[in-house]
């Protein structure tokens, strides 16, 4: 038997209740964007289900990941994937900072436009974390638990850098190919003058620590409820 089919028998694809229930909960947010563009008669926060959307890419890269055994057992597929994968994570728990906004609307009731922000952020967030779990899984089986355990508190590194770059320094994931020498430069100035940017590694620590405290959170509350 594989370590594919190992794998796939350890629990993938995920349980199809799971994967309906974030379609709903993020149904429920496009809702509540939805009521509040038709009673405000504006297109505030429109930029939300976007959002959204570049939060469900690295998701969906891991759903397609996981059921491909061609996939997994190919090395360079694998990467590939992770690659691609790995750019797009940030855009996952990126949607926490579109709370930022908050304060600068005032259209709405307060309480309304809370949860309508909160319900985006959350879900990206719970499609960062399940995405992210998967990897942990295929990189368990394929490299080990030690590998697997060290490639999370890496990538939530990345993500905290990915967050500030994206938020302050105005990048996309697809900026790797559109515009890769300005990303390039704005990221050696990150790493060559780190005092100059202590704000930047002041976000990025605070914002690492807290996804993976997030992470480990939910992985361990899910775990608790195994029976």
């Amino acid at each position: 038997m594989t370590k594919a089919t190992l794998l796939l028998k350890s629990g993938f694809p995920l349980p199809v209740t799971l994967h309906h229930w974030l379609l709903v909960s993020s149904g429920f947010s496009c809702l509540l964007l939805t009521a509040r563009m038709i009673v405000t008669d504006s297109l505030e926060y429109i930029f939300l289900p976007w959002n959204l959307f570049l939060a469900f890419v690295p998701y969906w890269i891991t759903q397609l990941t996981a059921r491909r055994i061609d996939i997994i057992e190919n090395k360079w597929k694998l990467f590939l994937m992770l690659v691609v994968w790995l750019l797009f994570i940030p855009n996952a728990f990126y949607i926490i900072t579109d709370l930022v906004h908050f304060a600068r609307v005032r259209s709405a009731p307060k309480w309304f436009d809370l949860l309508l922000i909160f319900s985006f952020a959350w879900n990206g967030i719970m499609f960062g974390i399940v995405s992210l779990r998967k990897v942990e899984l295929i990189t368990a089986v394929i490299r080990g638990k030690h590998f697997s355990v060290t490639l999370v508190f890496a990538v939530m590194w990345l993500n905290a850098l990915g967050i500030y770059i994206g938020r302050y320094l105005r990048f996309n994931s697809w900026d790797v190919i559109t515009d890769p020498f300005s990303l390039v430069a704005e990221i050696s100035d990150l790493l060559f003058n780190p005092l100059q940017n202590s704000v930047a590694w002041g976000m990025t620590l605070c914002y690492a620590v807290f996804m993976t405290l997030l992470y480990l959170s939910v992985k361990k509350l899910g775990e608790s409820f195994t029976v």
